[in-house]
């Protein structure tokens, strides 16, 4: 029996978390061995919204890389499905990741479709059908086996951002990587927060930082000097 471990990386989610977790725990799976919360270092209520539920919370130094890392390392279950606190999952992801590994893949994530009503948004989430490096993101869940994600060393650390973009080239070169063909929905609040116009040039550039071997520091200084974010 595939046995799933959800691990969420939380940072100050207390406006969203609580309906992240009643969803998964009010979920019927035998699939399901455990939904581990692992929190970077909290200021509001998030703690004491995720204690009210079923799930293992776990509390390390900030960093998403390494708060999934940590919780990675204590996961009980041998695949890992790596959720962000402001992503809405499908019902149906414990049956989708195991049609996914019996069809042989030890890897892969959903598309996605923003909580949103703007039509400029359609267009991004239309993009992610397609299986290239680009197109991808932490924002669409990830699942990896526990073994192949022990054999790339998990999480590179010095990734402060983009940390599942690296993990998901590294793991392309020696494994195919399962694009799921349902959409898990994604919060718009960047989009909110900033113009939609902003939000797509500093998501381009970043990758273009990464993709040409900037440093993950560069990296994260530019992205947050250009965007409010949460």
């Amino acid at each position: 029996r595939m046995k799933l471990s959800v691990i969420i990386p939380t940072l100050n989610e207390d406006k969203i978390i609580n309906n992240l977790l009643t969803q998964l725990c009010n979920l019927d799976s035998n699939y399901i061995e455990e939904i581990i919360v692992v929190d970077g270092g909290s200021m509001d209520q998030t703690i004491e919204i995720v204690s009210k539920h079923a799930v293992t919370l776990m509390q390390c130094d900030r960093g998403r890389a390494h708060q999934m890392n940590v919780a990675a390392k204590a996961a009980k279950g041998d695949v890992l499905y790596f959720i962000h606190a402001d992503t809405k999952p499908l019902d149906t992801f414990p049956q989708d990741i195991k049609t996914a590994r019996e069809e042989g893949y030890k890897i892969g994530c959903y598309r996605f479709k923003f909580d949103s009503d703007i039509q400029r948004l359609k267009v991004n989430s239309f993009f992610t059908r397609w299986n290239v490096l680009m197109m991808r993101g932490g924002d669409q869940t990830l699942f990896i086996t526990k073994e192949f994600f022990n054999s790339l060393n998990g999480f590179d650390e010095s990734y402060v951002i983009m940390e599942d973009f690296d993990l998901i080239k590294r793991s392309r070169k020696v494994e195919k990587f399962k694009i799921i063909n349902k959409s898990v929905f994604v919060s718009d609040r960047k989009y909110k927060d900033n113009t939609y116009l902003k939000v797509q040039l500093v998501n381009l550039y970043a990758f273009l930082m990464f993709y040409f071997g900037s440093s993950p520091k560069k990296i994260k200084e530019m992205y947050y000097r250009y965007l409010k974010l949460n």
